[in-house]
């Protein structure tokens, strides 16, 4: 090859590369327009004034098998956390589409179900929470019957949803049921890690 023909190779990979990164780049900013209209697609509700600009309040909850919980130990991931009980109508309608989204999002996100069942005679509510999942379930569920918790997130309505990203804070807030099945729903939430 003469001089000239390897210069002309040159230059032709030379704007291949500079094609490639900014297609590339673009790809990558369609992506994040995406995941960021996927939240908008959503519909959030406002965020109530104390949740606006601060850390998500801890809490210490336990699942079934007596672990313990806490929203500060799953720094670093998303969250969907959602505040429930098994008798809730709407809250029934709407664990099946949480169901659908923890089993898309698997590790890159954690969808929380914090059941404020009560239990009868100063008992505890796990049966009736075993109960409504006869076959298991992929949501991670947590009791609080006191429903402290959803307290101080503001919750008055069930079922209450909150996305909280990665850092800590919460980003969306949802009342009434939502269906968690759309492909937004996992795009938005793995759009706050």
């Amino acid at each position: 090859m003469t001089g000239r023909q390897l210069l002309g190779l040159g230059i032709v990979a030379v704007a291949m590369g500079i094609v490639a990164t900014r297609f590339l780049e673009a790809a990558s900013d369609n992506a994040d327009k995406a995941r960021v209209n996927a939240c908008k697609a959503l519909d959030p509700d406002p965020l109530p004034p104390q949740l606006r600009d601060q850390d998500a309040p801890d809490f210490e909850l336990p699942d079934a098998t007596g672990k313990t919980w806490s929203l500060r130990a799953l720094r670093g991931r998303p969250v969907l956390l959602n505040f429930w009980f098994t008798t809730c109508p709407p809250c029934i309608e709407e664990v099946p589409s949480l169901e659908d989204l923890a089993r898309r999002v698997g590790d890159n996100a954690v969808v929380l179900a914090v059941s404020v069942d009560e239990g009868s005679g100063g008992e505890v509510a796990w049966p009736a929470i075993k109960k409504f999942f006869p076959r298991g379930t992929p949501l991670s569920v947590l009791l609080d019957s006191s429903k402290a918790v959803p307290k101080r997130y503001g919750t008055e309505k069930f079922p209450e949803t909150y996305l909280i990203d990665a850092a800590g804070k919460v980003r969306h807030y949802f009342v009434n049921k939502k269906n968690w099945s759309l492909a937004e729903a996992a795009l938005c939430l793995e759009s706050l890690r």
